[in-house]
Formats: structure tokens, sequence, C-alpha cells
């Protein structure tokens, strides 16, 4: 028979419970080591990234940016229209070269015509008048001389008359009375002598005011005529410079008012860069300092020769004067880009510039490791910065390894692997 030990059952319990308690443990231990694991670097392609070494040397900072060829303001021509008229012929096309006498095109303006004719009808008239007031003044002066020509005669003999009657009253021969009155006859023509002789001054310079009144009619009906013929020879429109026709934007049959631009005449050797630099990066940009065209045909040596004091949609405009020989098919209007050298640096440390991050600022980057194969972010304080290339002032030495390209989608992860 069976006999019943209760102490072996109790003891069989107690090593269940014991077992569930053990591996309730293990398994809480588990949990809490997996939960305080790391999640596994993200995995980044080794091809996609961009890397620079940090390096210790000279620094040139630069600023860049894109603008095209212009003319400079001495070798270009803008043909405005003198008056409003139509065109009627157009004798060279743009893209010709042409001379300072070469006629661009031909333009009708018949009211023109008509004033310009009138004009000369109203300095003829005036030349005219000009001569009927001379011939009647100059005949009112002789008139006038022949005058005081008579007092000046009648003045001279009462003169004599007086002087002999003064001998004949100290001879008792005539009275005081009749020698009294030749004398005061006398002292009178004297006195109108005088008098005519001034009126004679006053007239003549009186005439040459009137003279000169009638010329200035007649130089104002001369230079509406001059003027006239200028605006009629303007009709057949010149190019007043040797280069090259760039534009003609008008068309036979156009009406054209005055000041507006019937053609655009340029030398085409004769041409700076005008770029247009981000208002942040040209506050060092000085008068002067050396500046490189690229013109993805060659690049041409240039100096900055003006500022703009305006600020246009974010950027300021720069104007270089090419000091180079321009490439072959350098033409204005050709996109370019310019790159000024602002200062150089001495020994200083720096790398590329990444594709995020301001001068002066503390900014993240991926350090590789040694073995390149993973990459850890670190701090990094930047100081000046040029188009390529950013001062390093702390965070990074020499001979370290570090990603440039825009690492925006890990902003999450300190730690990356390349592949």
């Amino acid at each position: 028979m069976d006999i019943a030990r209760p102490d072996l059952k109790r003891k069989k319990n107690r090593r269940r419970w014991l077992v569930g308690v053990v591996a309730l443990l293990l398994l809480s231990a588990a949990a809490l080591a997996v939960s305080r694991l790391k999640p596994a670097a993200p995995s980044v392609d080794r091809s996609t990234v961009w890397t620079d070494t940090v390096k210790r040397g000279p620094m040139v900072r630069q600023v860049r940016g894109i603008g095209t060829l212009v003319p400079r303001e001495d070798k270009l021509r803008l043909i405005p229209a003198q008056t409003e008229a139509t065109v009627v012929r157009l004798r060279v096309l743009p893209g010709a070269k042409v001379e300072p006498d070469t006629i661009i095109m031909d333009l009708s303006d018949p009211q023109l015509e008509q004033e310009l004719l009138a004009a000369r009808l109203d300095l003829k008239a005036a030349q005219v008048d000009y001569t009927n007031l001379q011939a009647k003044l100059e005949s009112d002066l002789m008139t006038q001389r022949a005058g005081a020509a008579t007092v000046t005669a009648d003045s001279s003999q009462a003169q004599k008359q007086a002087q002999t009657d003064e001998a004949l009253y100290k001879l008792g021969v005539i009275s005081g009375l009749t020698y009294s009155a030749s004398q005061g006859k006398s002292d009178e023509l004297k006195t109108r002598d005088g008098i005519e002789g001034e009126r004679l001054t006053v007239n003549q310079k009186a005439i040459a005011t009137q003279l000169e009144v009638q010329q200035t009619k007649v130089d104002e009906a001369r230079a509406l005529l001059e003027l006239k013929q200028r605006q009629g020879d303007a009709l057949s429109v010149r190019a007043g410079i040797s280069g090259v026709l760039v534009e003609l934007p008008h068309q036979v049959g156009e009406s054209v008012t005055p000041g507006t631009t019937l053609a655009k005449v340029v030398q085409p050797d004769q041409l700076k860069a005008s770029l247009k630099i981000a208002e942040t990066q040209a506050r060092d940009i000085q008068i002067g300092q050396p500046a490189e065209i690229d013109t993805h045909n060659g690049v041409i040596a240039g100096k900055v020769t003006r500022i703009d004091p305006a600020v246009l949609n974010g950027t300021v405009t720069v104007d270089a004067e090419l000091t180079g020989a321009l490439p072959q098919g350098a033409r204005p209007d050709l996109s370019v880009d310019g790159t000024i050298d602002l200062d150089r640096l001495g020994d200083v440390v720096s790398v590329g510039r990444p594709a995020f991050g301001n001068e002066n600022s503390t900014i993240s980057l991926f350090r590789l490791n040694p073995d390149g194969k993973a990459a850890l972010r670190v701090p990094v304080k930047v100081g000046r910065a040029s188009v390529n290339a950013i001062q390093i002032l702390g965070g990074l030495n020499p001979g370290d390894t570090v990603i440039l390209s825009d690492m925006s989608r890990w902003d999450n992860v300190d730690r990356i692997r390349l592949d």
C-alpha cells in the first residue's frame, strides 16, 4: 500500500516556486538591460557624403557672386529719339559692326519738316528787320550829325563875330549894347554845340542798344533753326561711336516719342563685370580688392571699382574692372561668376565650408573615427568664413576628418556608421 509523504509534496512545491521566482528575476533583468541599450547607429553610404580634413596654414577669405558682363559707361552709347517720329527704314541689324557715321535707321517727322521751314523763314525775317533797323538808325544818326555840324559852324562864326565886335567896341566904333548882343549869341551857340555833342554820344549808345536787341532776336531765330536742323539730322540715326550694334528695339512703322531709346551701341572689348553679392557677405568688400571673373570660357583678372550703396533683393551690386584679356566669346550680357579676395589670414586652423553654418558661431559636425567606419557628432566653434573654407576656433584639430555635406536628416542621432 502507498504511504503518504506530505513533506515530499511541500519540498516539490517549494522547488517550483523557487524556479519561478528565479525565472521572473532573470526576465526582469533581461528586460532592464534591453531597455538600457542604445539604438543601433544608422548606416550612411560613404559615397553620398562630402568630407574634408582639418588643416593648419594660410586661408584666403573670398566672397562669390553671379553677374553679367556689361559695357563700361564711357564705352556705351544709347541713342535716344529727338522728336516724335516714325521708323521708315532699318539699315543695319544687331550684331553688325558700326562706325560713328554709320546710319542705323531712318525716321520721318512731317511736323518737324514744317517747323524747320518756319525756322528758316523766321531767321530770314529777323535778319531783314536787323538790316532795316540798322539803316534807319544810321540815317537818323547822319541827320543828327548834320544838325550838330551846323550848330558847331554857327558857334564858330558867332565866336569870331564876338571877337570882332569886341575889338570895334574897344575902338568906340560900336556901342556896348551891340557888343553884348554879339557875345551873348556866341555863348548861346557854344552851349548848344556842347549839348548837340552830348546828344550825339547818347544817341550812338542808344543805337548800339537797339541793334543789340534786334541781334538777340536774330540769334534766337538762328538757335531755333540750328535746333530744328539737329533734330532733322537726327532723323538719320547714326551710331556715334565705333563698336557693335547690340539692340534695335523698334521695327519699321513704329512710332517713337522723344527720349525713347532707338539703339544701343557698345565697344565689345571694353567690358566690366557687374556682380550680385549677398548683403551678408558684402560688408568687407573694398574698392581696389582683386577679383577673378569666370566667363565659363576662361578666367579674367580684375579689381573692384564700385560698390552700390543700396541693397536690392538681398544683394549688393559690385562692379569689377577687367584687367586681363577677354577670352573668345566674351560679349555684353554674358553670365559670369565672380570671386573677390577680401584678405589673407596667416597661420589658422581651417576646413572646407560646411553646407550649413555661419561664421563666428558654434555648429555641429560629424567627425570620422580613425578607422573611417563611423562618425561622431561634435560641437565646433568657427570664426571667419570664406567661399570654400571656414576658420576653426575650437572642437577640431588638424588632421581630423569631418563631414561637410548636409546631414540635417540625422539631426536626432549623434553617431552614424559609414558603409
